[in-house]
């Protein structure tokens, strides 16, 4: 079975890696900065953040935010745009492409996953797929989205709903696995 990732053969279900020794000392070295760069840095210090993620081929605008807390697996997969936000303990399992449109949020303790399993192969193959959460959008507190899941513009993903399939521009949704509660009724701002 040939991998996603690098065109060799791949068996994980014998301990074989999956990603080339470059694309995992990679990951290392970004744990490690991480921790000793960010991982402790206090809660407004978003730019350097952005610096050092950016740095590890993050593409960010200049005024996203990502929370200290945050977990992400490949930053050179993240991508977001002008006051996107990772919350506070948001896991970015960014296996495949995790995009986040202007003013899209992961609230605390979301997880975006981009990877799976074939569970029909014996070999227990990778398989990754792009998630784009929509201008907007809010994925709330503990909320799973699955590989391939684009989360429509203004949509929200309620506290701990589970999304496997895509979501409806402009509505909420529930549940596990999620189900749309209702339009969203967006107010107008106060100037």
């Amino acid at each position: 079975m040939t991998s996603p990732i690098g065109g060799r053969r791949r068996l994980p279900m014998h301990g074989g890696p999956t990603f080339s020794l470059g694309h995992r000392l990679s990951r290392t070295l970004f744990a490690v900065a991480w921790l000793l760069l960010c991982r402790w840095t206090p809660a407004p210090l978003h730019r350097w953040r952005r610096r050092v993620l950016i740095l590890f081929g993050a593409r960010l605008a200049p005024t996203a935010r990502v929370y200290p807390s945050t977990r992400i697996w490949y930053p050179a997969n993240l991508t977001m745009a002008e006051h996107a936000c990772l919350g506070p303990g948001v896991t970015c399992y960014a296996m495949d492409t995790i995009a986040l449109d202007a003013y899209a949020l992961a609230s605390q303790g979301a997880f975006l996953c981009a990877g799976t399993h074939d569970v029909d192969d014996p070999n227990f193959a990778l398989v990754t797929k792009p998630i784009t959460i929509g201008a907007h959008a809010w994925i709330a507190a503990e909320a799973f989205v699955g590989p391939g899941v684009t989360v429509g513009a203004w949509a929200v993903l309620g506290a701990r709903a589970v999304a496997f399939s895509d979501l409806a521009s402009g509505m909420v949704h529930v549940g596990n696995p999620a189900r749309v509660l209702r339009p969203r009724r967006v107010r107008e701002s106060m100037p």
